[in-house]
């Protein structure tokens, strides 16, 4: 059975400790935490972290292994991890809300894992699955929602 893809934007998760340069532990951390998961994680950056990360050796070294993936020099970022996403039916791990693509991209909300680093641990936002199930348990409750005859 294969994994299904969940695409990660690396640059979101190496800015993502405050006050701090762009951490590739971020990275390393995130991607293992996505295949703990479950998930055939695929980092995508742009082309400006290879310039702000703190480890540039490390990185250059995941960018040629193929761990990470940078989008084209010049090229949106963002449009292309959306692009991307919306080609593979995947979801996306960012705390970027992508408002100014909603037009172009009005599933982009929906493919969202939001996500914090506190000491190099990885913590996900469950939130959503959450607020789902508890709609559909108040819909079965009503009666509102059921399929097929009622009783």
């Amino acid at each position: 059975m294969t994994k299904q893809i969940v695409l990660v934007d690396g640059s979101n998760v190496a800015h993502s400790t405050e006050g701090e340069k762009a951490q590739l532990a971020n990275i390393v951390a995130m991607r293992a935490k996505m295949q703990e998961e479950g998930f055939d994680p695929v980092v995508v950056v742009d082309a400006a972290l290879r310039h702000q990360i703190d480890d540039p050796a490390g990185f250059e070294r995941l960018v040629e292994s193929g761990v990470v993936r940078q989008a084209p020099a010049g090229t949106d970022a963002d449009y292309f991890l959306l692009s991307f996403a919306r080609e593979l039916d995947a979801r996306i791990v960012s705390n970027d809300r992508f408002r100014d693509r909603l037009s172009a991209f009005p599933d982009a909300a929906d493919r969202l894992i939001r996500y914090m680093i506190v000491e190099r641990e990885v913590v996900l936002e469950r939130r959503a699955g959450k607020r789902d199930a508890g709609k559909a348990k108040r819909r079965d409750s009503s009666g509102n929602g059921r399929r097929g005859p009622r009783a």
